[in-house]
């Protein structure tokens, strides 16, 4: 793809150096629709992005588009607070009967801020509350968010460092793996809870992804979240899941734990759960540890009504059958099958995932930035992962046709090939 050099003046004059994907993806984009973005002159994309994960449903999607449309309108409220409104109502009470009842989750609904680090702060929040305990175990590679609280449970040291103060009152633990099974996995965490004298105070709580995306697309085994919950159990911790971005389908089921058969006292989600890709994020959790006070934890823009509508729309779309689990988990085997291939060809490399979260690791470390590199001069958006950036991570849409996702593995693997 031949590519114009944009003009980016404006951006680089007046915006902060924070800015990143941009810096990745030398364009200006413009529209979009389904699996496709548009820059402002015309060039197409194949979008393996998907909004870091909260455009499950695509670009624009049409029903989801057409039922803010309508909304927007008639005037319908936009800003609330937590005030009750017919957009909460339809939200929740769709919500209820598509998610929670059919999978037996009692969970009341609360909706902190509209990011998914807000949901996270809530969580943890919430779990120091009911436990009157401080310490939260969190563990390896993992990302919560970039407020204090969330990054206080998160791995990656360069974004920890940007706090500029300590980060305390968080333990972290080695995820399924870490240690390619040659080191201690949850009985080294069991043995501290069990020694009087191994330094660790009684947690409040555990918080994990069942599959870590930001930190390289590592999948924790059924059996270890299995005993995850259990060991929570026995020594009076809550379990918290982050869905955050694994959440919404993304896995196959609503949610990533479920193939575990576990339920969590707290779920967080955001990303995905408005449809279209509005900010919005709940805090799920058991009904007895509702012990908050009224107003004791709340936000501005707590409760996007806009995006109540969306998710709706998304809910009675995708969720009320089973469907859209079966095509995600179909799609998936044939992300496996050529990651698998592309891995034969390059030595040293691996691939994982579930559903429509993959990851491909590559051997040498900066291999996988020159290949996003490639892939967008090629036509398609990828982002990298991991510690050291060195996984190529996939995250399609789960409505993405056959054909695009057959495009999008072809431009991977010559990307791949072309930047070894």
């Amino acid at each position: 793809m031949t590519i114009t050099q944009p003009d980016l003046s404006v951006f680089t004059a007046l915006e902060s150096e924070v800015r990143s994907y941009c810096r990745t993806w030398p364009t200006v984009f413009d529209r979009a629709h389904g699996s496709r973005i548009y820059d402002e002159d015309g060039h197409e994309y194949l979008d393996f992005f998907a909004g870091a994960g909260a455009l499950n449903y695509g670009h624009n999607n049409p029903v989801l588009k057409r039922a803010l449309l309508d909304y927007l309108e008639r005037d319908g409220v936009t800003h609330a607070l937590d005030m009750s409104t017919k957009a909460k109502r339809a939200f929740l009470e769709r919500f209820q009967d598509t998610i929670l009842r059919p999978r037996e989750l009692p969970y009341k609904v609360m909706f902190p801020g509209p990011t998914g680090t807000n949901a996270v702060e809530a969580a943890l929040k919430l779990a120091r509350k009911v436990t009157g305990r401080q310490t939260v175990i969190s563990f390896t590679n993992a990302f919560h968010g970039m407020s204090l609280g969330s990054l206080a449970v998160t791995g990656n040291s360069f974004k920890r460092s940007g706090a500029g103060v300590p980060l305390v009152h968080t333990t972290a633990m080695p995820f399924d793996g870490y240690a390619n099974g040659k080191g201690p996995d949850l009985t080294w965490l069991e043995q501290q809870l069990q020694d009087s004298g191994s330094g660790l105070d009684q947690p409040a709580a555990v918080i994990v992804e069942t599959i870590q995306g930001e930190g390289g697309i590592n999948v924790a085994r059924t059996a270890w979240l299995q005993e995850l919950a259990r060991l929570c159990q026995r020594h009076g911790m809550l379990l918290i899941v982050d869905d955050i971005q694994m959440g919404c389908g993304r896995t196959g089921g609503f949610f990533s734990f479920e193939e575990a058969g576990i339920t969590p006292d707290i779920v967080t989600l955001s990303k995905a759960i408005s449809g279209y890709g509005l900010p919005l994020s709940l805090c799920l959790f058991r009904p007895e540890l509702d012990v908050w006070e009224p107003g004791e934890h709340n936000g501005t823009f707590r409760g996007n009504n806009p995006a109540f509508v969306t998710a709706t729309a998304a809910l009675n779309t995708y969720w009320v059958d089973d469907h859209l689990r079966k095509q995600t988990l179909a799609q998936g085997m044939i992300v496996e099958a050529a990651l698998r291939d592309i891995a034969a060809h390059h030595s040293g490399s691996a691939y994982r995932g579930r559903g429509m979260a993959w990851g491909l690791e590559l051997s040498d470390s900066h291999h996988a930035g020159r290949a996003a590199l490639r892939a967008f001069e090629l036509g398609l958006l990828i982002e990298t992962s991991g510690s050291c950036s060195q996984v190529l991570k996939v995250l399609p849409a789960l409505t993405i046709a056959s054909d695009e996702l057959d495009l999008g593995l072809r431009l991977i693997a010559r990307a791949v090939d072309e930047t070894a």
